[in-house]
């Protein structure tokens, strides 16, 4: 990650805390490890803070499974909204939209439970990291499917080189760390 003058030292401490382990889950992957953030009071206070203030005016924060569940439900706390997750396929006993996407090696189904998410609100997805963005387009398709609308995108670490961004199109993202 590129620290400048101009980075809050709270988010330097949050990046410090970021474990990068070589190697998985296969070679040749460097995986960053965001686990030591949530586990420490201070970093995920600064990483929830940060993340509520870009949520804005939404009514809803979504947060897709399962490391933007832990991440999602503090954001929404804080900015006062309600939160709804996005799950795997097969973990809800009521659903009100499915969207199937490609992942690297295969693909995967995101689901949104029946009755949550009513048409016309306004919602901030959080994912733990932004790296391709199939998974992000994929639960952004989701919402507005049932009609929502998608006021942004955040995640505590995006991955720039794997382009993800540019999968979202027009919806604002906010990542805490680049790497």
């Amino acid at each position: 990650m590129s620290i400048t003058e101009e980075t809050e030292p709270s988010l330097v401490r949050v990046a410090g805390l970021v474990r990068d382990v070589p190697d998985y889950p296969q070679p040749g992957v460097l995986f960053r490890d965001i686990t030591p953030v949530l586990a420490d009071p201070e970093a995920f206070t600064t990483v929830s803070t940060e993340l509520a203030a870009m949520a804005g005016e939404a009514d809803l924060v979504v947060g897709v499974e399962a490391r933007g569940f832990l991440i999602g439900a503090a954001v929404a706390l804080v900015a006062g909204a309600g939160i709804v997750p996005v799950r795997k396929a097969g973990k809800l006993p009521r659903v009100a939209a499915s969207r199937t996407y490609e992942l690297e090696y295969g693909t995967a189904t995101l689901e949104l439970a029946a009755d949550t998410v009513p048409a016309g609100s306004r919602v901030f997805v959080i994912d733990d990291v932004l790296a391709t963005g199939g998974t992000a387009a994929a639960a952004c398709a989701l919402l507005s499917d049932v009609g929502a609308q998608v006021v942004g995108f955040g995640s505590l670490l995006e991955l720039t080189a794997l382009g993800g961004r540019d999968r979202l199109g027009d919806i604002p993202v906010h990542a805490l760390l680049t790497y």
